[in-house]
């Protein structure tokens, strides 16, 4: 039979099985906490609202169950962070040589493994804390960010034009959201109507069906080594750690100086605009979980889908601004503007209504990250894109694990007196990465006229002639 090159069945089933099981884990986690904490059943009704219901002593279980929820995540990334981390480092950079499948396949038996782990702590009743010591197992085989990584760089593969990659790259993205939509407005009525365990044994039958997709179907883009690698020695015995490092220091060194500082800051660009995006959006489940909201699962899997239309939304906006000539720095600013906005606005909401508007300024908060990726990659030769999706994974990865254990605990210490400050963190560590943009601004970056592939006039390892440095 012969292999397919569509990545976008692996991303797509990905997506809707983990968007099936991030907002269902939340829940359960707060549902056997508030149990064990309170020793009361845990408050469900057909209502909007659950504080409806709620007295004053509800009142301070809230927070109570709020605070101990929060630490739980924290936990959990704490403990998965530094394995994930040097998995994908290893993987991602090693499939220069090995193929890009292993990153794929990799995470997804993680994945599989913890999805396992949820299902049985779930239809057992065992203790929710085993749940961190599955994400540290799962987290041995890679993670998302490994994930992604292999995906990126199996896109960078296929695409040759530099628009191609940017719109497909964005196309990944959109993607994500749309199966992440449909997960999350099932994920409300499933629970409703079936508990945890189905749309838990749900999302293990459709990781069961990608794994069998990435491994039979899905072709292999790397096929031999690239005639232009230098290899550190020519026996076929290089291990995994001396091929990341040398294509780590091979994706500096054989570029200009104006290359190495625009990759640095475009580097600096997503890593700080990724903290404070994903530090805000994290808490947003439990933020509303919390009074005077007391979202019940209908309404949390309503708000879920309606977050994920961002990335439909900023898909179009890519290809609009793409195809009307607006500068990628643009399109990364507005993305910016964006998502400060958006924070900003909910920081103040209490109501239901203004919770689904809040939504809507932030349409366009996903935008930067394609267009980022899309011109680091512009800056990398064929030969080293494992190495910068690498970077870019860990980087991505060590970002969210790490925004995600800081704004947790933050809540946790702020959400007696204020539960809106995390946001307004996060509104104002938009700063960093808008002052980055005025930079590369300053400088006069233009990736579309500047930029080149290494590969296109025989890898200038010297670069005197690059336009970098006019």
């Amino acid at each position: 039979m012969k292999g397919l090159f569509l990545v976008e069945p692996v991303v797509a089933l990905y997506a809707f099985s983990s968007f099936l099981i991030y907002p269902l884990l939340q829940q359960y986690v707060y549902r056997r906490l508030w149990e064990e904490l309170t020793n009361t059943t845990y408050p469900i009704s057909d209502n909007t609202s659950r504080c409806t219901e709620s007295g004053g002593n509800r009142s301070s279980h809230h927070e109570e169950v709020q605070r101990a929820t929060s630490l739980f995540s924290l936990y959990t990334e704490l403990f998965s962070t530094i394995p994930s981390l040097v998995v994908t480092l290893l993987l991602v950079a090693y499939s220069d040589r090995g193929g890009r499948k292993i990153t794929i396949i990799m995470p997804l038996i993680g994945t599989l493994i913890y999805n396992l782990a949820f299902l049985t702590v779930s239809y057992f009743e065992l203790n929710v804390y085993l749940l961190i010591g599955s994400s540290l197992l799962s987290s041995l085989f890679g993670g998302l960010g490994t994930f992604l990584g292999g995906c990126f760089a199996y896109i960078a593969d296929l695409c040759e034009d530099g628009r191609q990659k940017t719109l497909r790259m964005a196309g990944l993205d959109m993607m994500i959201g749309l199966l992440a939509g449909v997960a999350s407005i099932s994920t409300g009525y499933f629970l409703r109507a079936a508990g945890f365990n189905w749309p838990i044994m749900t999302s293990v039958l459709c990781q069961c069906l990608i794994l069998l997709y990435a491994i039979f179907i899905l072709e292999e883009t790397v096929k031999k080594t690239p005639a232009n690698a230098v290899t550190l020695n020519e026996s076929s015995q290089n291990s995994a750690l001396k091929q990341m490092i040398y294509g780590f220091c091979k994706m500096f060194t054989t570029s200009s100086r104006r290359c190495r500082t625009i990759l640095v800051l475009l580097m600096l660009l997503f890593v700080s605009f990724s903290f404070a995006y994903v530090g805000g959006i994290s808490l947003m489940t439990l933020y509303e979980l919390n009074k005077p909201l007391c979202w019940t699962e209908i309404l949390i899997g309503y708000g879920s889908a309606l977050s994920t239309t961002v990335f439909l939304v900023s898909f179009v906006g890519v290809f609009a601004f793409t195809h009307c000539g607006v500068p990628q720095l643009v399109i990364v600013l507005i993305g910016i503007l964006s998502v400060a906005s958006g924070m900003i606005l909910l920081a103040f909401t209490k109501t239901t209504l203004l919770m689904f508007i809040v939504r809507v300024p932030m349409l366009l908060s996903i935008m930067p990250f394609p267009v980022l990726r899309s011109m680091m990659s512009k800056i990398i030769s064929k030969s080293e894109q494992g190495a910068l999706f690498a970077c870019l994974s860990f980087l991505d990865s060590l970002t969210n694990n790490v925004s995600t254990a800081v704004f947790n605990s933050i809540y946790a210490a702020t959400v007696s007196w204020y539960p809106g400050f995390i946001f307004l963190l996060s509104a104002g560590l938009c700063a960093i990465p808008l002052f980055i943009v005025g930079v590369l601004g300053v400088i006069g970056v233009d990736v579309e006229a500047e930029v080149k592939n290494p590969e296109e006039d025989g890898v200038e390892d010297e670069n005197d002639n690059s336009p970098l440095i006019n």
